[in-house]
């Protein structure tokens, strides 16, 4: 971990030093996460790399428009990287409304739709991860804009590698329902929804340990199928 007197200067409050103690003393588990990242990346890489094609193929013939979808997000001590997820709405999608997706969004595809049901659009994740701007279990990583709006305690939340699952992605997967309620989906994500994920961020970030994250991923597969 980087020394705190390092970190971005919003990084460095009261409320993050003392997430950041408690993670500098998990310095070893957050070694072994990281190997962990890699083994299971490259298992899972072996046995998905076939429905990944067959997934490229079909969103290419389906739609017009590229087969991955990258976008801008932050990851560790609020450093950007571009995500990778199957292309799930039509082109120029940001351009024609929010960053967040509602449900029954217009822009969604019809085979984005059953990919997002599935969270197929996800895989190519596994590439972000082995080239460690992400890690299979941790905060979702949001875009600029959002976290450009975090309260001084949030910026805990990016002492880690953002995660392609986290507790909050579970208790949230039905977020576009939410931001369907009504009203300008950007300020309903911003002042109702963000703030109760960060809860379970933060609690994961508090206490982060490499059993509850192999007890994420079985959660996360099994909410899936449900």
């Amino acid at each position: 971990m980087k020394a705190f007197e390092k970190l971005p200067p919003q990084f460095q409050n009261a409320e993050v030093k003392r997430y950041y103690d408690r993670l500098k003393k998990k310095r070893v588990k957050i070694f072994l996460k990281r190997l962990l990242d890699i083994l299971m990346s490259v298992i899972m890489l072996v046995f998905l790399i076939i429905p990944i094609a067959v997934i490229s193929i079909v969103v290419k013939a389906t739609s017009k428009g590229p087969v991955m979808f990258r976008q801008e997000r932050v990851t560790t001590y609020g450093k950007t990287f571009k995500i990778l997820k199957f292309r799930t709405m039509v082109v120029d999608a940001e351009r024609l409304g929010s960053q967040v997706t509602t449900e029954n969004d217009s822009r969604v595809t019809g085979v984005g739709k059953m990919l997002r049901k599935y969270r197929l659009d996800e895989l190519p994740q596994i590439f972000n991860v082995l080239s460690g701007s992400m890690s299979i279990v941790g905060v979702r990583p949001e875009v600029p804009k959002y976290v450009n709006r975090y309260r001084d305690e949030y910026y805990a939340t990016l002492l880690m590698p953002a995660g392609i699952t986290s507790p909050a992605s579970i208790m949230y997967k039905d977020e576009d329902t939410l931001l369907a309620a009504g009203g300008d989906a950007d300020t309903i994500y911003i002042e109702n929804i963000l703030p109760e994920k960060m809860k379970y961020n933060l609690n994961y970030i508090d206490n982060f340990g490499l059993f509850s994250d192999i007890g994420l991923m079985v959660k996360t597969v099994v909410e899936v199928f449900k």
